[in-house]
């Protein structure tokens, strides 16, 4: 019997282990009392310490009226989590601990220097070896590692401030100290504030004096630059030249639009005219006012002719008289009109003279201001080190006038204040004699029962025997050779004859159990001891095609890793007991296997599940169900199988361009896929072949229509074809079947 079976057959027995509790009360009643009375003693007779605490702030206290001009409070870095961490450490440093232990006298306390005042006990201690002799250490240093041992700085969470406590045996004393450690850290942040104001002075006084002359060289360096280089300066705070060119620039712009005007102006009269257009249109001729004129009495004479032409013909002398005075208005017109564009012109050409003489101006004033531009690069620079250095002069005075103002008046306003004296205690902080007895009373209690218990457990007295258990060596008896009938398979109808071998052979692997003596003392449950009897090794038949069992196909299969195996039964249903072994063999193997029967009559699926109803890959196709729903477990073995199923074959097969992803997806939740496909050819076999495919043709006689079957797949690009046969294979323990009953 094993070390895990024999833990399982005992058990807890909870009534006797609590039990012990009950049984052993006295003891621990004495135990708990007595731990408790030495710790009533202990918090009655020790020293009763106090504890003092003071608190800090940590921030600006820099007032509105004292600050430097052009500074404010958001000028200054609030301190974080880790500069509040650092005052901590500052206000904890030997030389501020020094300062009170020197202020308050502490190396004159026994408390503060063991030496003073030493006891027997420490004597004794120090003369074994056990302790430290304390005349050893420096009398400061003794009076430091007291006040470090009785000192506790820490910054309030979430806050910037500080908490000094002291803990002594003279309340007095721990208030005291406290606050002098308090008042002398703001001392010494007042000192080093003066300090720093100090050195500042030093350091200002001497380099105001050298950027004074620094500055008053600069600005004689750009006088006399100025006054070398004749740069006047003009309006917009720019050289002369400059300004000159820009003026020059704009007239000669607008010269130039003067100039383009009137030429267009006489080109459009002029070519009115060439053309015998109206002048109407013409601006120039419109606003002139004897034209205009004309224009009037034109209109007046052409009234005049409509007003005699009701009543006169064309050749009265009137009418004659009039037109003839209406050609002399339009002379007149065109003749004016002519003068206006001589006018024009001799605009135009003025324009031209005064825009050639711009032009000459302008080129003049290029070159003076390019030389201006050169010149006026250097006075920049040495203006822009002149105003630099100004600058930090300015700087440096109003520092220092700040700084000397706050050492003459010793004025240094600390980032620090005292936010809570330190108050005398009135209780001690330890001992606590009512929490430290009753800790004491309620830990004795725990632990002594704890340890009943566990004494009572580990003795074993609160065991008792599981239920069902046995403690007697199991007494295997030798199981006798069982007799087994010979199966004959008839051929009936639907091949039945297949589902027969399969129920037959599941019922043949069932193990045969034989059972035991039963023990006296307890009543058990009868185990049965497996004892299978060694069968003889099956004959096979002789090879006709080269043909393979289905062992060797397992074999080759587990062997070679493959990941697909496309069973072809050429001879209808009766041959797709191939598939249906080698799968199972493999499963046996270890492997987790699937079929995929794509039978017409679903031979291959049928003697692997109870009823030919179940949903299969006709569904999976139809999308009538999902992976979950058309995977069903082999009844007698660890394989799964997927039937056909029970949809509409013809709509399945408008989703057969699906197999490829449903095979993809089966590769790879499962080791090894097998396909029984019937009756197919290479054609039907192309969408479920991939990589690590094997494809096996199913034999049940090597006659004529296996041997097409295997030539046309060779020749359809599967030279690696392997024959397999159901043939002679029986599971261990079965009798060996006739032909039928194996396919």
């Amino acid at each position: 019997m094993s070390v895990q079976s024999a833990a399982a057959d005992v058990d807890v027995d909870l009534r006797q282990l609590f039990a012990s509790l009950a049984r052993n009360w006295l003891r621990i009643v004495f135990v708990t009392l007595l731990v408790t009375g030495l710790a009533f003693a202990f918090a009655w007779l020790a020293t009763p310490y106090y504890k003092a605490t003071a608190k800090l702030e940590i921030g600006s206290r820099e007032s509105e009226y004292t600050r430097p001009p052009g500074t404010n409070d958001d000028d200054k870095p609030i301190l974080d989590e880790q500069g509040v961490a650092t005052q901590v450490q500052i206000i904890s440093s030997p030389d501020i601990l020094k300062q009170v232990a020197t202020k308050l006298n502490l190396d004159k306390l026994p408390e503060f220097d063991e030496t003073l005042k030493m006891s027997s006990l420490g004597r004794v201690l120090v003369l074994v070896g056990l302790k430290s002799d304390p005349f050893d250490i420096p009398p400061d240093e003794r009076v430091l590692n007291a006040m470090h041992d009785k000192l506790n700085v820490y910054a309030v969470e979430k806050t910037r401030a500080i908490a000094i406590e002291f803990a002594s045996k003279d309340p007095k004393l721990a208030a005291a100290v406290a606050n002098g450690i308090a008042e002398a850290y703001i001392a010494s942040k007042s000192d080093a504030k003066l300090e720093s104001n100090a050195a500042a002075t030093n350091f200002l006084a001497p380099e105001i004096a050298d950027l004074q002359n620094r500055v008053r060289d600069a600005e004689a360096k750009v006088a006399a630059f100025r006054a070398q280089s004749d740069l006047l300066m003009g309006g917009n705070n720019s050289v002369l030249p400059t300004q000159q060119l820009s003026e020059l620039s704009s007239e000669l712009s607008r010269v130039r639009a003067s100039r383009a005007a009137a030429e267009a102006s006489a080109e459009s009269v002029r070519r009115a005219l060439r053309n015998g257009g109206s002048l109407d249109s013409v601006p120039e001729v419109l606003s002139s006012e004897l034209i205009q004129r004309l224009r009037e009495r034109q209109v007046e004479l052409r009234a005049n002719i409509a007003d005699l032409s009701t009543t006169l013909l064309d050749n009265h002398p009137r009418i004659r008289a009039l037109k003839s005075q209406l050609a002399d208005l339009d002379g007149q017109i065109r003749n004016e009109a002519q003068k206006i564009i001589r006018g024009l012109s001799a605009q135009a050409q003025t324009a031209k003279a005064r825009e050639d003489q711009l032009i000459a101006d302008v080129n003049t004033l290029k070159a003076a201001s390019a030389r201006a531009g050169e010149q006026q690069v250097q006075l920049d620079a040495l203006q822009r080190d002149a105003n630099v250095q100004r600058q930090q002069l300015e700087s440096y005075m109003a520092s220092y006038n700040a700084v000397v103002s706050r050492k003459d008046r010793r004025y240094s306003p600390v980032a620090a204040s005292l936010i809570a004296q330190a108050q005398v205690p009135s209780q001690p902080y330890f001992p606590k004699i009512g929490p430290i007895t009753g800790a004491a009373a309620a830990a004795s209690l725990l632990l002594m029962a704890i340890g009943t218990l566990l004494g009572e457990l580990f003795s074993g007295r609160a065991m008792r025997p599981a239920a069902g258990a046995r403690f007697t060596d199991i007494e295997q008896v030798a199981m006798p050779a069982a007799r087994t009938e010979p199966v004959v398979a008839e051929i009936e109808d639907d091949h039945s004859s297949f589902a027969s071998y399969e129920t037959s052979m599941a019922s043949e692997r069932r193990p045969e159990r034989q059972p035991i003596a039963q023990n006296e003392t307890f009543e058990a449950d009868t185990v049965a001891a497996e004892q299978p009897m060694p069968e003889p090794e099956p004959k096979p038949g002789p090879s006709r095609l080269g043909e393979i069992d289905v062992d060797r196909a397992a074999e080759k299969l587990i062997s070679s890793g493959a990941a697909r195996a496309i069973f072809v039964s050429p001879e209808g249903d009766e041959a797709a007991a191939s598939a249906v072994l080698v799968a199972r063999e493999v499963s046996d193997a270890g492997l987790r296997v699937l079929l995929l029967d794509l039978t017409a009559s679903g031979a291959a699926s049928r003697p692997m599940l109870d009823s030919s109803l179940f949903p299969g890959i006709t569904n999976l196709l139809a999308s009538e169900a999902q992976f979950s729903d058309v995977i069903h477990p082999d009844l007698y073995s660890d394989a799964h199988v997927i039937p056909v199923g029970t949809a509409d074959p013809v709509r399945a097969m408008r989703a057969a361009d699906r197999l490829p992803i449903i095979m993809q997806s089966l590769t790879t939740a499962y080791d090894l896929v097998v396909v029984e496909c019937g009756p197919a050819d290479a054609q039907g076999i192309g969408r479920l072949v991939g990589d690590g495919t094997e494809v096996f043709l199913s034999m049940l006689e090597a006659d004529d229509q296996v041997t097409q079957a295997a030539v046309k797949l060779i020749e359809n690009g599967y030279p690696n074809l392997t024959l397999v046969t159901p043939v002679g294979h029986e599971p261990p323990g079965t009798p060996v079947p006739g032909r039928r009953s194996a396919a």
